[in-house]
């Protein structure tokens, strides 16, 4: 599920298009077991449509933020990390008004104790900080995955620094670790 405005927005980041006709599709594929990534707005309709817990709120300073940010790797044994590096930092654009991500105490305990935070805002050195976190989201988070490991949102742009060209190719390691998981008979 790709980044961009669907719908607009009007409503709430992702909440009309959780109800286009492709979503049941999308929803029975997950639970199928196949790959999901959603990036920025589709992390957004991830969360409207229940396939991750959490919400998007404005960013904390009711600005729109685009540029490019430090991500720490903190898992790689998933289908979305596993050509990246324990710790690693990698760098990645973000363009959103409403990327700050938050889930309840509760929530935010069960994706720390089932290890399903991949990836959070933080400096060049690896540290996480209110001053690295260019949203405000909780924890600093920047992607999770779901209780089976198949369903990964995240609100930087892997597709916008896939290739050389783009600046950079820190993105391109989520996608080819996607195609070795697929390759693996991952789904």
């Amino acid at each position: 599920m790709p980044g961009g405005f669907s719908y607009g927005d009007y409503l709430r980041t992702g909440a009309i298009a959780r109800f286009s006709p492709i979503m049941p599709a999308v929803v029975d594929f997950a639970n199928w077991g196949g790959l999901v990534i959603g990036i920025c707005n589709g992390f957004q309709i991830l969360l409207e449509a229940g396939l991750l817990p959490g919400a998007m709120l404005r960013n904390r300073s009711l600005k729109f933020k685009c540029g490019g940010v430090n991500l720490k790797v903190l898992r790689t044994d998933t289908a979305f990390s596993n050509q990246l590096l324990p710790g690693e930092i990698i760098k990645m654009p973000i363009a959103h008004g409403e990327g700050n991500y938050f889930c309840d105490p509760a929530t935010l305990a069960a994706l720390k104790d089932e290890n399903r935070i991949l990836f959070t805002y933080c400096d060049p050195s690896g540290q996480e900080s209110p001053e690295a976190n260019p949203n405000g989201s909780v924890a600093n988070i920047a992607g999770i995955i779901n209780q089976g490991g198949n369903v990964m949102g995240m609100m930087p742009h892997p597709e916008r620094c896939a290739e050389q060209i783009l600046g950079g190719t820190d993105g391109y390691q989520v996608f080819a670790s996607m195609l070795q998981s697929w390759q693996e008979g991952k789904r």
